[in-house]
């Protein structure tokens, strides 16, 4: 049994993650920590768990295993490295950290303390996710030259996101680094890690952080890939669409259904795929890296990037002009 402290429950999907938890019959929640004192002592009273206010007490216990991080986006680093120079594993909500410096800093400490590390990168095990990867293994599309991905919902204007998520301190931005994570590691997926990125964010209801985002990523190639985000909108579907010198692939717009044209296929008109089953989830394969001994080569690798992108899509955005992904610091 892994015995899991969850450390804060800032983040909206921090009870998600404790029914992960619970859910599993390999793990166990133990302990809670949270910034905010009156928070995480409600929490706790809930779970039946001790709370500690102090994270150094915590993470000095033998009796707890791993941990679960849901702080403020800010603290990510100061939190990870903490836990993991305490020898903990560590599942974390995405992004990483704000800046490839912090990633970099708490992947270091990860390795040399030899725990486990998952981030939830989730819309990677989904269905049409793998069928996508399928279709793009078989060459069906020939040379890829662009993708686009879109996910956007209308928490700002309808007032179901906490407040703290208009953090700019907090949270590192808006609704690009928050929901456009979906679609920047999906289109990171498809393309691969970019030479450079320019952004555009908007600000429709006056908050601190971005309601609409745009990144374009530009290639090597001469491909392109666009990340689009949003908090203001209403019904917009999520989307994929990827396309290629010999085909095109779509997804959600809006029937959740992946089809195919390519010159490759004897049928020459649109063809429906079938989608796999989705994959177990990001939780579940972080406890399999625990209790195996194995390790979340691809998910940490593609969290990272993740990570790089959008420090590069808020430079740019910040100093309108086009940021090579060679300018981050390291």
């Amino acid at each position: 049994m892994i015995r899991i402290a969850m450390l804060s429950y800032w983040h909206v999907h921090a009870w998600d993650y404790t029914k992960d938890v619970q859910n599993n019959p390999n793990s166990e929640v133990v302990a809670v920590w949270d910034e905010i004192p009156a928070r995480g002592q409600e929490a706790a009273a809930k779970l039946g768990v001790p709370f500690f206010a102090d994270l150094d007490e915590l993470l000095a216990r033998t009796d707890i295993d791993a941990v679960v991080v849901d702080t403020p986006t800010n603290i990510h680093r100061d939190v990870m490295v903490k836990a993991a120079r305490a020898g903990k594993h560590i599942f974390t909500e995405k992004v990483i950290a704000p800046t490839t410096k912090e990633v970099n800093e708490i992947i270091a400490a990860v390795r040399e303390a030899g725990v486990k590390l998952t981030v939830s990168l989730p819309r990677l095990n989904d269905r049409y996710t793998l069928a996508a990867q399928e279709v793009l293994s078989q060459g069906l599309l020939g040379e890829l030259t662009q993708a686009r991905v879109r996910l956007s919902h209308n928490g700002a204007i309808a007032n179901w996101l906490p407040e703290h998520f208009y953090n700019l301190e907090q949270c590192g931005g808006g609704a690009l680094i928050d929901l456009g994570c979906h679609p920047m590691y999906l289109t990171r997926l498809f393309l691969g890690l970019p030479v450079s990125v320019n952004a555009t964010f908007g600000y429709v209801t006056g908050k601190e952080v971005e309601d609409n985002a745009v990144a374009t990523l530009r290639y090597e190639n001469g491909a392109i890939g666009v990340v689009e985000a949003g908090f203001v909108n209403a019904h917009s579907p999520f989307s994929v669409e990827i396309h290629g010198t010999e085909g095109s692939l779509l997804y959600g717009t809006p029937d959740e259904v992946v089809r195919v044209r390519s010159n490759k296929l004897d049928a020459q008109e649109w063809v429906t795929i079938e989608q796999p089953e989705k994959r177990i989830s990001a939780f579940d394969q972080w406890v399999g890296h625990v209790l195996n001994g194995t390790e979340a080569t691809e998910n940490v690798g593609l969290a990272v990037d993740l990570t790089k992108l959008m420090e590069a899509a808020t430079i740019s955005n910040a100093e309108k002009r086009s940021v090579s992904l060679s300018e981050l610091q390291n």
